[in-house]
C-alpha cells in the first residue's frame, strides 16, 4: 500500500492536482474578497497563506517529482503549511464561537509576515487584511468559511502526512510480489 502511495507522490498528475485544487481555493477567496466584497480579517490572511505555501510546494513537486530531496522539500513545505493554516483556522473558529456567544474580540488590523517575507507589501490586494475576525456572514451548510478551509486543510495535511510516511518505504520491481 504504501509503496503504491510513494509512486503516486513520484508522478507529476499527483502533483498538478494538488497545484490546481490549491490555486482553485486560493481564486475562491479572491472571488469572495473582490467579487463579492466580503474583506478578509488578519487570521483569514493568514489562512489564504497557508494555502499560498502549499501551492508553492505543489509547484516545487511538480517540477521534479522524481527528485527524492525536492519531493521530500515539496511535502514538508506542504504539511508545515497545512498545519500553519489548520492553526490559524481554528483560532478564527474560536473567535467566531466567543463573538456568537456575545464576547468581544477585537483582532489586529496589520499583518505579522517575517521582514524576509512580507506577503502583505509585495501582494497586496491578496494579503492585506480589511475586514474584522469573526465575520460570519458567508456559511454553507451551516459552517463559516474558516470551518471549510480548516476541513481543505486537513485533507492536504493527511494526504501530505501519507506521502511522506510512504517515502520511508522500498519500491519493490519485483512483478510477483504484491
Amino acid at each position: 500500500m504504501l509503496q503504491k502511495i510513494k509512486r503516486l507522490s513520484m508522478q507529476r498528475w499527483g502533483w498538478a492536482l494538488v497545484v490546481l485544487s490549491c490555486l482553485a481555493l486560493l481564486g475562491t477567496a479572491l472571488y469572495f474578497q473582490h467579487g463579492l466584497h466580503m474583506q478578509p480579517c488578519i487570521k483569514c490572511i493568514y489562512v489564504r497563506a497557508g494555502f499560498a505555501g502549499i501551492l508553492l510546494a505543489g509547484i516545487i513537486g511538480l517540477l521534479a517529482p522524481a527528485n527524492m530531496l525536492l519531493r521530500l522539500l515539496a511535502l514538508l513545505g506542504m504539511l508545515s503549511a497545512a498545519v500553519f493554516g489548520i492553526m490559524q483556522a481554528y483560532e478564527l473558529l474560536e473567535i467566531e464561537q466567543l463573538l456568537a456567544e456575545g464576547g468581544f474580540f477585537s483582532c489586529s488590523l496589520f499583518a505579522e509576515f517575517p521582514s524576509w517575507l512580507p506577503l502583505d507589501k509585495w501582494l497586496p490586494a491578496v494579503f492585506e487584511p480589511t475586514g474584522s475576525c469573526g465575520d460570519t456572514s458567508w456559511q454553507f451548510l451551516g459552517q463559516s468559511m474558516a470551518f471549510w478551509s480548516a476541513f481543505a486543510l486537513w485533507g492536504y495535511a493527511i494526504v501530505a502526512a501519507l506521502l511522506l510516511l510512504s517515502q520511508f518505504t522500498r519500491i519493490s520491481n519485483n512483478p510477483y510480489q504484491g
